[in-house]
């Protein structure tokens, strides 16, 4: 099953390959299979064309893959253009939020390991 261009697991619940959507979670896929009358417990092979065609019209009012990747795009670009806090925190790829940066938000700074470590050096093998 392909819905814009992505193709959905077929092994998973249509409930779960939903999610494989950008913009699309648990509780948004829910709502709109709720607003489709499609079974959660279906396999994604098993929808019918009617049932796809069904969400698909379910889909259409809401913003997701390309559109909302770039309204965020555009959000993060404006607050670096203004120059404000967070932008300047995603421009120097730092944690956003207020979380600490002293240990931890390796994630957001490439796993960077400044410390020395133990300092022993690995003894040859004879």
């Amino acid at each position: 099953m392909r819905i814009l261009g992505i193709t959905l697991p077929d092994e998973k619940r249509i409930e779960i390959a939903l999610t494989a959507l950008y913009g699309i979670g648990r509780s948004r896929a829910k709502a709109l299979l709720a607003e489709a009358k499609v079974d959660f417990n279906k396999k994604a092979k098993e929808v019918t064309a009617d049932e796809e065609n069904a969400i698909k019209k379910a889909m259409e009012g809401l913003k997701i893959e390309g559109d909302l990747k770039r309204e965020v795009a555009s959000n993060v670009k404006r607050l670096k253009d203004i120059k404000a806090y967070r932008g300047v925190r995603h421009a120097r790829s730092l944690p956003v939020n207020g979380q600490r940066t002293k240990t931890n938000s390796r994630t957001r700074r490439g796993n960077v390991r400044k410390t020395m470590g133990t300092g022993r050096k690995v003894a040859d093998k004879k």
